[in-house]
Formats: structure tokens, C-alpha cells, sequence
């Protein structure tokens, strides 16, 4: 997902939005909770096995809004300075619809997806296909396509 930079006029992010605690099932929509699955690699206790974990992760990172993470796990020639929260803007669901390549034996890797969201309220989605590459050992995001 490539929410890139703020905007100007609109109000800073907070760290982590209170809705998803450790015990919450993860937003990504694996069965774990996010603690044992997200959460552990936003707080840098475990790092994406692939492409399509890494994928998740950033949008668990989206919904939660560490900013950090998402910053983390982007490829330094694209990363942006910032990333851009909007407030109304509520990611609801995750559906991944197809990784290439991206395991443990792979460079690169992509995985498409269609991430839901209500923005002030009314539906939407971002059906994308986004890149990753290793980078100094560890998966991270380069670019992405918007297929819709």
C-alpha cells in the first residue's frame, strides 16, 4: 500500500489507533492475534519470512498507523519522507489475491490484494499489486501498481 506523504492542511498522526490491542485478532486476517502476529513485527521482535507476510504486516501497520514500521519496511530509493493517515479514513479488511515468487528462496517477489476501507463512512477499496525485494537481507516494499 503506498499512502506516500502528507498532505498539506491535514493533522498529524498518532502513534497506534486504540481499536487493535495485542489480544485482538490481527487485522491482517490471519487467526492469530495481532501479538503474535502482526504486532511482533512491528515491534521488531521477528521479520517477514516473505513477500506476502511483509504485505500484511504493512497493512496491519496501516490500520494500526505506525508510521515507523511502514517506513522501515520501504525500499530507501522510494521511501517517502512521511506517511499520510488520513483520519477518516478506517482500513476494514484484507483480501490477498495472489503472491508470485517472494519465499524464503526469492529476491523479489509481488503480491496482489484488494485492501477495503471507509473513508467518512462510505466504502472503497485499493486493489494494487505491489513489489518487494530483499534489501541487506530483509523483504521490503519498492513499488506498486494500482489495478483499478
Amino acid at each position: 500500500m503506498s499512502r506516500r506523504t502528507t498532505r498539506p492542511g491535514r493533522p498529524a498522526a498518532g502513534a497506534r489507533t486504540p481499536a487493535v490491542t495485542a489480544e485482538s485478532p490481527c487485522p491482517c486476517g490471519l487467526p492469530a492475534g495481532y501479538a503474535q502476529c502482526c504486532g511482533r513485527l512491528h515491534a521488531g521482535a521477528a521479520a517477514a519470512p516473505s513477500c506476502e507476510a511483509l504485505m500484511r504486516s504493512r497493512y496491519a501497520a496501516f490500520v494500526v498507523r505506525d508510521e515507523a514500521y511502514l517506513l522501515r519496511t520501504w525500499h530507501p530509493d522510494t521511501r517517502p519522507p512521511a506517511v499520510d493517515f488520513d483520519p477518516a479514513m478506517r482500513w476494514v479488511r484484507l483480501e490477498v489475491l495472489e503472491t508470485t515468487e517472494g519465499s524464503a528462496f526469492h529476491t523479489t517477489g509481488t503480491v496482489t490484494f484488494r485492501a477495503h476501507y471507509t473513508d467518512n463512512g462510505r466504502p472503497g477499496s485499493l486493489h494494487e499489486k505491489s513489489r518487494f525485494v530483499r534489501h541487506e537481507g530483509a523483504w521490503v516494499y519498492a513499488t506498486a501498481v494500482f489495478v483499478d
